[in-house]
């Protein structure tokens, strides 16, 4: 067993980097954020050693008459759990990837989903700041050597920081209350080469999900990452949105893009409540009005803008003074044309009706039941029935409980989990993230508000259509 782990593990690092990697890989701290390249391909290399272990492991057991279904079960768990424990650990593109498959997240019981997600905030909130020679550096090459003369002030300390860059809040020449931000060096290199070696682990990530067409989905994860590193296309993306919501617009302010130039970003500052303290500390009133304007601005985006803000944490969001819903951070965005706007807004309306056969023709249509998959539309109506509620009644309540139930219907790793047979079509992939997000959020915020009212207003395709003319 040593020596086919040995041999899989210089195959997957390259020879050259074996003993080095070994070196590293046996004797690494967890607790230290890996960033030389060679200790990062020592752990991700780790994942399909570990997956080939665990499946030798079950079928062993099923040899000593174990149960398959609870063999299997359990090979999906600890490959979950291993999978998750080690993206969690790589900071960078690997980190970033573990962030963006909620597809994955949703899959998994919550003792295993609960430390992932709490490795992940860890990391973000414990992330060293990028040293102020460091983002110097970085604002000379994109700005110029004189770029201090841009600013009248410029705060080194950095007001937040995420996996691949950090924002500083400084005044613009003219005056005005500026965040500046700067990416991480190196951070795209770091992007690209842990999405090379992780599309790798496509037979991995097919364990937890069999339905799914992994590979497509990882090519068009990595796409959307990469233009997340091109601070030209955020810029452009927010200065489009900021035209289809203009600054004297009633529920919402996109705040002005100031200058890009290389890996810099300078946007106007606002102030505001985040959306996590009026989760934390709003009343029901304040709350509902949040969410509202919060749900209307993730449904409005494909009709006034054709665009998706593809990224819904409440940090992105400010309720300002005035009532209105202030949106920060255009680096993932989903561009939605009209035609697909409408089969995405169909395929929602026809989610929420009673014809189970019509359901499934639509989902294989839109390829979320892939060719060749057989699926027990009792088991789907039965899934889908009390996801859909929101969008069927007047009003809808959500909540913590509610999001509970829901998640024991996907969390559950049985082979007959209807869920588990299902696809994500690649252009569907930060729709879903979006949507599932999203509703976390709702339920967060434990509001009240008339989602179907919305989606008719400004889903296209989602009203039910108009009777033909006798």
């Amino acid at each position: 067993m040593t020596r086919i782990t040995t041999k899989a593990l210089a195959r997957f690092c390259g020879p050259a980097l074996w003993r080095e990697t070994r070196s590293i890989a046996d004797n690494e701290d967890v607790s230290d954020l890996p960033r030389r390249a060679v200790t990062r391909s020592a752990k991700l290399a780790s994942l399909p050693l570990g997956f080939a272990g665990r499946t030798a492991l079950g079928l062993g057991k099923r040899t000593l008459g174990r149960p398959a279904e609870a063999v299997a079960v359990e090979i999906q768990q600890r490959t979950a759990e291993q999978l998750f424990k080690v993206l969690g650990e790589l900071k960078g593109g690997a980190m970033k990837l573990g962030q963006m498959l909620s597809i994955f997240e949703a899959a998994l019981p919550p003792e295993i989903a609960g430390p992932y997600r709490a490795t992940l905030t860890r990391l973000q909130e414990a992330a060293p700041p990028l040293p102020a020679s460091a983002v110097h550096k970085v604002l000379a090459g994109a700005l110029g050597p004189d770029w201090r003369d841009a600013f009248t002030e410029f705060d080194d300390a950095p007001a937040a920081a995420a996996s691949i860059g950090q924002v500083h809040k400084a005044v613009w020449s003219d005056g005005r209350a500026v965040a500046v931000k700067v990416q991480y060096p190196g951070a795209g290199k770091a992007l690209i080469s842990d999405f090379n070696q992780l599309a790798r682990l496509g037979r991995l990530f097919g364990v937890l999900m069999p339905g799914l067409d992994v590979k497509s989905m990882l090519a068009e994860l990595k796409e959307r990452v990469v233009e997340e590193l091109d601070y030209t296309i955020e810029a452009a993306s927010q200065t489009r949105m900021r035209e289809a919501y203009p600054p004297d617009d009633p529920d919402f302010y996109i705040p002005e893009v100031i200058a890009q130039a290389g890996d810099v970003l300078v946007t106007e500052w606002i102030d505001g409540v985040p959306l996590s303290k009026v989760i934390s500390e709003g009343d029901q009133e304040q709350r509902d009005h949040a969410a509202l304007l919060y749900c209307r601005f993730l449904l409005s985006g494909a009709k006034r803008a054709g665009m998706l803000h593809g990224d819904p944490h409440p940090g992105n969001f400010r309720l300002l003074a005035d009532g209105r819903l202030g949106v920060l951070d255009f680096g993932a965005v989903d561009r939605i044309p009209s035609a697909f706007a409408e089969r995405m807004g169909r395929l929602l309306r026809i989610g929420t009706l009673a014809d189970i056969d019509e359901i499934e023709r639509a989902l294989r249509d839109e390829d979320f039941i892939r060719a060749g998959v057989t699926i027990d539309t009792e088991s789907l109506q039965a899934f889908l029935a009390p996801i859909t509620e929101p969008f069927v009644t007047e009003t809808f309540k959500f909540n913590r409980e509610w999001l509970r139930d829901m998640a024991a219907k996907v969390t559950d790793l049985r082979p007959t989990n209807v869920v588990r047979q299902l696809n994500l079509p690649p252009e569907y992939v930060i729709v879903h993230r979006v949507l599932s997000a999203g509703t976390g959020v709702l339920c967060q915020l434990e509001c009240e508000i008339p989602a179907r009212a919305e989606s008719i207003r400004w889903v296209p395709g989602f009203a039910d259509p108009e009777p033909a003319s006798p």
